[in-house]
């Protein structure tokens, strides 16, 4: 029997104020203040207009369309200009809208009980909430992770979330508060927030966590076609803990408001390397069929450093 969805919190918990020059006081103002304005706006106007800002004014000026460019010619060389440009389009849509969904989380719980949850782990999933089994859900940048788990909490599953915390105190602060609205826990990387968060997965609780992040320390996994260091952590704690780990999706809708929350089949528990390279695939086949709603402008395999780390460990090893 699952708990009742949780309200939104009425205040941040953080134990200190956030501490941070006037540069990042300034840019966390500027943010605050534009999301305060687009809010007072319907939200499918708000995350149109959101969409039109980023991909017209920011995105040009930080370079975002030439980072899609690059990435794509790093894992499919062959792909047309025009293609590419309909890719990175997409891309840049999806993260400006998944930028202002973070800033409303009733609106999120509201529209996640809207949706449907669907897949071929569904079953598996409630089985485990059943027997009171830990629940690892392994997601990527891709589509609304965020529309996913709203979807969950708001049909009274208790999902906490892992995330890393952001550069700027100031805006890093309400990101996690955010977060903590939809739902609690929520565990910021680290190791006070490990430890709390193998607490929370053993006690038999259910975790959200995304994975397709440049992890130095990793394995070089194949990712597209390309190497691409992962971390293994979800699947040594998957193993440690018993949980279940279960890829799961927030895939938007051809209107880019609606989404669907799709739970897949179970990865076995084995060598975590193996298991990691399984949740990379099971992310693999979303982007394939649908490209446009990865997050093309993160810097996944970033090649350079890779090259820079394998000289470094051949010259080690030959001394």
């Amino acid at each position: 029997m699952t708990a009742k969805p949780q309200a939104p919190a009425k205040k941040a918990r953080s134990a200190a104020a956030p501490r941070g020059g006037w540069q990042d006081r300034s840019s966390n103002a500027a943010l605050s203040t534009a999301i305060v304005l687009l809010r007072l706006l319907p939200v499918r106007p708000r995350l149109a207009l959101t969409s039109w800002l980023v991909r017209r004014l920011l995105a040009p000026a930080l370079g975002y369309h030439a980072r899609v460019e690059a990435n794509l010619d790093h894992v499919w060389p062959e792909t047309p200009p025009a293609r590419k440009t309909a890719i990175a389009e997409a891309a840049i849509d999806n993260l400006a809208r998944a930028l202002v969904e973070n800033y409303d989380p009733a609106e999120m719980l509201k529209r996640g009980a809207a949706y449907p949850v669907t897949g071929p782990g569904l079953a598996a999933f409630e089985a485990a909430r059943a027997e009171g089994r830990p629940v690892i859900l392994l997601t990527g940048h891709y589509g609304s992770p965020i529309c996913a788990r709203s979807a969950l909490v708001a049909r009274g599953h208790r999902v906490a979330g892992l995330l890393r915390p952001m550069a700027n105190p100031y805006a890093n602060a309400r990101y996690i508060q955010n977060y903590r609205d939809v739902c609690e826990p929520v565990f910021e990387q680290g190791p006070a927030g490990l430890k709390a968060l193998l607490k929370h997965v053993r006690s038999g609780g259910i975790l959200a966590m995304a994975f397709d992040v440049f992890e130095s320390t990793g394995p070089a996994l194949d990712f597209l076609g390309q190497p691409a260091p992962t971390s293994l952590a979800p699947a040594e704690i998957a193993v440690k803990t018993g949980a279940l780990l279960l890829p799961y999706f927030g895939i938007r809708r051809a209107d880019r408001y609606g989404f669907d929350t799709v739970i897949e089949e179970p990865i076995p528990h084995g060598d975590p390397r193996d298991m990691m390279q399984e949740a990379t695939r099971r992310l693999e086949a979303r982007i394939k069929a649908d490209p446009g709603q990865w997050l093309w402008t993160h810097r996944r395999w970033k090649p350079r450093r890779q090259e820079k780390r394998r000289r470094k460990a051949e010259a080690q090893a030959s001394r």
